[in-house]
C-alpha cells in the first residue's frame, strides 16, 4: 500500500483532465510546486470540488507516483474567500499565483516563497494598503527569494524609496506589508521595481495583461 505524505500549501493552479478530474499546481512547504490529480473533482458532491481551487491553503495528503502526486484529502485552513468579492483583488491575487508558478521548482524547500505568496494575499485584504504597493512588495521580495535583484535601487530615487527598497530586500514575509508610502515615493519604487522586472524576468503574464486592462495602468518608461 503507498504512503501518504502530507504536505503544508496552496493550490496555485488548476486545469480540467478527462471528465471528472482536475489537475493541480500546488505551492508546497515540503517540496516546493508539486502537480497533483484530484481523481473525480468535478463530480458534483465531490470532497475535492471545493479543496481544488485556486488560493486554497492547508493540509494535503498525498499519494506519490512517478511524475506527480494523487490527491487523499485536504484539510483547508483558508480559502480567501473574501478575495473572491473584489474583482481588482482577484485579479491581483491570480497575477502573484501566475508568478509564483514561474519561480517555484520542484523537489526544493518553499517556505520562503509559500510564506510570501500567503502573506501577500493576505496583504491585498486590508484597505489600508494599495494594491499597487502590495504587488510591488511581492515582485521584489519574490526576485531576491531567487537571487535576482539589486541591494540598492536601480536608478536614483529619494530617501524613502530608497529605505523602502531596502526594507522589502531584509524583512522577513511577516513583516513586509506594514508600510505605506505616498503616491510621488511609490512611483518611484514602482520605477525600481519595473526596471528590476525587464533585467530578470523573461515573460509576460495573462492576469497581468488582464489587470492593466482593467485599471488603466500603463508600463513607465
Amino acid at each position: 500500500m503507498r504512503e501518504v505524505e502530507t504536505m503544508t500549501g496552496m493550490v496555485i493552479k488548476v486545469s480540467p483532465v478527462g471528465e471528472m478530474d482536475k489537475r493541480l499546481v500546488i505551492l508546497t512547504r515540503e517540496r516546493g510546486k508539486i502537480t497533483a490529480f484530484a481523481r473525480g473533482a468535478r463530480r458534483p458532491g465531490s470532497p475535492f470540488m471545493a479543496v481544488s481551487r485556486p488560493f486554497a491553503f492547508g493540509q494535503f495528503s498525498l499519494y506519490e507516483g512517478r511524475d506527480s502526486y494523487t490527491l487523499r484529502s485536504a484539510e483547508i485552513t483558508n480559502y480567501f474567500e473574501a478575495l473572491s468579492l473584489d474583482v481588482e483583488g482577484t485579479c491581483y491575487g491570480s497575477y502573484f499565483l501566475e508568478l509564483a508558478d514561474y519561480y517555484a521548482r520542484e523537489n526544493m524547500d518553499g517556505t520562503g516563497f509559500l510564506k510570501l505568496l500567503y502573506q501577500s494575499i493576505r496583504a491585498l485584504l486590508k484597505p489600508a494598503l494599495k494594491n499597487e504597493l502590495v504587488q510591488r512588495i511581492f515582485e521584489l521580495k519574490a526576485m531576491v527569494l531567487n537571487g535576482e535583484y539589486t541591494e540598492t535601487p536601480p536608478c536614483p530615487v529619494s530617501d524613502s524609496a530608497s529605505y523602502a527598497w531596502e526594507y522589502v530586500i531584509a524583512s522577513p514575509a511577516e513583516h513586509l506589508y506594514n508600510f505605506t508610502l505616498t503616491d510621488p515615493v511609490l512611483e518611484e519604487f514602482v520605477r525600481c521595481v519595473e526596471i528590476n522586472k525587464k533585467r530578470y524576468v523573461d515573460r509576460e503574464f495573462h492576469s497581468l495583461d488582464i489587470l492593466h486592462t482593467m485599471t488603466g495602468w500603463k508600463v513607465l518608461k
